[in-house]
């Protein structure tokens, strides 16, 4: 599968670091309906924890949180990066951004274990349309 690099909106919960919390956002999320592109959980500090959801379709998102009373912060935007895993492909990415002083905020990725592989990146507001542009970002 050649690389496809999409332009993502996702969205942040906060919540108290404990057992359960991603477990009851994830089974909300699926009695809706969303379907997730991506999901990641991230430390604040030594009570909370953060959890990013990156919607397949943001606007159901958006109406199930509605409904459900549940405080999302967003959306904001972000890559997600999928293709064959092949040797130096996230060095060529980091390499386009590179050359046009384009910082990484973040950024994490899996090898699916059948030869494919996923990636998110995360860069400041004020370089996301470069990023975009440097990347030939599909825009969903």
């Amino acid at each position: 599968m050649p690389t496809s690099i999409k332009s993502v909106e996702y969205f942040r919960a906060i919540v108290q670091d404990q057992p359960g919390e991603a477990y009851q956002l994830l089974s909300n999320l699926k009695n809706q309906g969303v379907n997730l592109l991506a999901f990641n959980v991230a430390p604040l500090g030594e009570e909370n924890c953060e959890l990013i959801v990156f919607p397949e379709e943001p606007e159901h998102l958006g109406r199930v949180a509605a409904d459900a009373k549940l405080q999302l912060v967003g959306p904001q935007k972000a890559f997600v990066v999928q293709g064959d895993d092949e040797l130096g492909v996230l060095a060529e990415i980091h390499r386009k951004l590179f050359e046009r002083n384009v910082n990484v905020d973040a950024s994490n990725g899996v090898s699916d274990g059948r030869g494919g592989y996923g990636y998110v990146i995360y860069v400041r507001a004020s370089d996301y349309d470069q990023a975009a542009e440097v990347l030939g970002a599909i825009h969903r």
